[in-house]
């Protein structure tokens, strides 16, 4: 493999180590402020929830690909941007300014113009600068709302689902096929060569023969480990590295990298692949490794 090839696949874990600890600097103005996405942290029922709600947007968002509405996508995508950008200006703009008409205008202002940007301007550096934002700011709400055996369960309950809709049933890839060929800014995208513009080339083709433009990784795949990152850093004590970190966040991320490790050799292949089994898998045992260290057992 030569280092044209090698410096591409190098890039996703930096992306990934980005999302974590964005992720965990953003959990604290969330906290602060007192953003949840779940009313008890520590309900049985919120993982389930999480599932139910991701299994009829998807399902939702077939049914408009079968009927050919893909411009309802379009605009379903840009309204959860958009809302997303809400929650997450509205975490850091209350750290900056105690006036609430003052954070209003500024968090509305911030939302709509970081939108508009991604979808006036969506080149690939564009979509993965904002796309660490968007993707750290919903791990940081995800796991600062939900106790990390919870978050547990959630990932391995993924894991499944993605491993059968990738490779079972495969509507995972149709759904992927149909945000991609609409160019919208929920994958982030790194490019094979120099000069590469994700106006003007796209992905590339998708068939197993093809030979893509860029590489291209889900928001869900650095999303989904970032949360348990985050809830350990959140809900467990102990000594923490440099006052930020506690063993067990350490160990998830460093269980998260070995995972990616595992998805890049798999990656090489040119086919599809499910992001989360291995992903959440190395997170879910980094993070063990690091509460066994801990002292937690």
């Amino acid at each position: 493999m030569d280092i044209k090839r090698i410096i591409p696949l190098l890039v996703m874990p930096l992306l990934l180590l980005l999302v974590e600890f964005g992720s965990i600097l953003i959990s604290l103005p969330v906290q602060a402020a007192g953003i949840t996405a779940f009313e008890d942290p520590a309900s049985l029922a919120n993982p389930f929830i999480f599932i139910v709600i991701l299994l009829v947007f998807t399902g939702f968002l077939l049914l408009l690909i079968k009927y050919g509405r893909k411009e309802w996508i379009a605009a379903i995508i840009a309204l959860s941007i958009f809302l997303t950008f809400l929650y997450i200006f509205s975490a850091l703009v209350y750290v900056v300014t105690g006036d609430p008409t003052l954070a209003a205008v500024l968090v509305f202002a911030l939302s709509i113009l970081a939108t508009v940007i991604l979808y006036k301007y969506p080149e690939w550096y564009v979509i993965d600068s904002l796309g660490i934002l968007i993707a750290a700011g919903v791990a940081a709400i995800f796991g600062a709302s939900l106790e990390y055996y919870l978050v547990i369960l959630l990932l391995v309950l993924l894991a499944v689902y993605d491993a059968i809709s990738v490779y079972k049933t495969k509507h995972m890839i149709t759904l992927a096929e149909g945000v991609i060929d609409l160019k919208t800014p929920i994958l982030f995208v790194i490019p094979k060569r120099r000069g590469y513009s994700f106006i003007r080339d796209g992905i590339g083709k998708l068939d197993d023969g093809g030979e893509r433009a860029a590489f291209i990784i889900g928001m869900g795949d650095l999303i989904m480990p970032s949360i348990l990152v985050v809830s350990a850093n959140v809900f467990l004590q102990g000594w923490r590295l440099f006052g930020i970190i506690n063993l067990p966040a350490l160990g998830a991320i460093i269980g998260s990298l070995a995972g990616l490790a595992v998805l890049l050799h798999f990656v090489a292949s040119g086919k599809p692949q499910a992001g989360l089994p291995p992903l959440n898998g190395g997170t879910i045992l980094g993070f063990l490794a690091g509460w066994v260290l801990a002292g937690f057992l």
